[in-house]
């Protein structure tokens, strides 16, 4: 079970609150994260990821046990604390202004 923490403006989406608890196929990568989430909350479909290409938007970002994990292949296995749910994988809503 791979526990996500999604912004809150995709928790009042999904209709979700706290975390966001996924099965995901061993070994647990973020693309397999990414679509175990759309596949439970549709309606997130596009707003994490673009749904044409597979990459991720670029306001968000991920990270795993305090790493920065937005700009590595999202076929890497995930680290094992991420994928055995002692810590939750974060996505991000980066912060923008001028």
């Amino acid at each position: 079970m791979v526990r996500v923490v999604i912004p809150y403006h995709l928790k009042m989406l999904a209709k979700v609150s706290g975390e966001v608890e996924l099965d995901v196929a061993s070994p647990a990568t973020l693309k397999g994260v990414l679509e175990a989430l759309e596949a439970r909350y549709p309606m997130l479909c596009g707003t994490v990821r673009d749904q044409s290409t597979g990459k991720r938007r670029p306001m968000i970002r991920f990270f795993a046990c305090e790493e920065d994990w937005s700009n590595e292949s999202p076929e890497k296995p995930l680290p094992e604390k991420i994928a055995n749910g002692a810590e939750p994988l974060l996505v991000v809503g980066a912060i923008a202004g001028g």
